[in-house]
This record gives structure tokens, sequence and C-alpha cells, in this order.
């Protein structure tokens, strides 16, 4: 399980919208000055992200929460979202240029790059409607695991911590 701690923003049902802001393990990585995924995470890294996960919990706004998805959904989702424009690229270029010569435009790359682009937008058009439809289900979305509890105030007299 994958976890991430954010804020409960509201709830509705058995749904809750948590806040929860965006890091990169670029700032313990020794080339981070030179690299130049460290500078986007620089730019990025610093907005807000809310979320709709599920809430068996009863978390409330304002809580502090741990929300977790599973690592399989993650892997699935992210070899769908990599590989499925680019299948779709290149099965729109090969179906183009394998029509070109009956549509009487020859052995034209232009044909091919349309058909690539078309396909490039078909492909992530299928993508976009299928995660609406499913990333509405239990199956497609982030849970919240467990409430964080708040911090105990702490002081340091003479050398010893001492709770407040």
């Amino acid at each position: 399980m994958i976890e991430e701690r954010g804020q409960v923003v509201r709830t509705a049902g058995d749904s809750a919208w948590v806040q929860t802001e965006r890091r990169s393990s670029c700032g313990s990585c020794s080339a981070r000055k030179g690299c130049g995924t460290g500078a986007l995470a620089g730019v990025f890294s610093a907005r807000a992200h809310e979320v709709e996960v599920l809430n068996p919990i009863g978390a409330q706004p304002g809580d502090e929460v741990i929300v977790g998805i599973s690592e399989s959904m993650l892997v699935r989702g992210s070899a769908t979202v990599y590989l499925l424009p680019l299948l779709s690229l290149m099965a729109g270029a090969l179906l183009a240029e394998g029509l070109a010569p009956q549509l009487g435009l020859g052995g034209s790359d232009a044909a091919a790059i349309a058909g690539g682009v078309a396909g490039l937008a078909a492909g992530f058009l299928w993508l976009h409607r299928r995660n609406r439809r499913r990333g509405r289900t239990a199956a497609g979305m982030a849970v919240i695991l467990r409430r964080v509890p708040p911090l105990a105030t702490a002081t340091l007299l003479s050398g010893k911590l001492k709770a407040n």
C-alpha cells in the first residue's frame, strides 16, 4: 500500500476530498543542482492537490489523515496512461500509411503523421472517458486509512523532554 499524508478539506457521503502537497525525492539527490527534473520539481512541488477518496473512518474537515492506494492499482494505472497513447499513436500511423495508397495519397508521410496524431487523440479521449467512469468506483479510488494523531506540544526543560 502506498501512503500519503493529507488534510480533509470537505466530505460528502462516503467520500472526502483530501488536500495533499506534491513532493519529490529530488531534495535528497546529490545531482539536484544540475538536473532538469529537479528544476521542474522545484517549480511544481509546492502546489497543493485535492483528490476525492473513500472515507470509511468518517474523517471530518480539518483532520490530518493517511490516504492509501494499492501498488497494483498504481502500476496498472501507470502502464495504461503511458502505453495506451503510445500504442494508439503507432496504430493510427500504421493504419493511415496502409490506407494511403487506396485513398490516392501515395506513399506520403503526411498521411502517417496525420494518422498518428488522430490515433494519439483517440487514445487520450478513450483514456479520459475510462478514467472518469472508473475513478468513481470503489476499486479505482484511494482510501483514507487512518487519522494522524495530533502531536503533543513538547518543551525542552533542563535537558529533558517534557510534554505539556
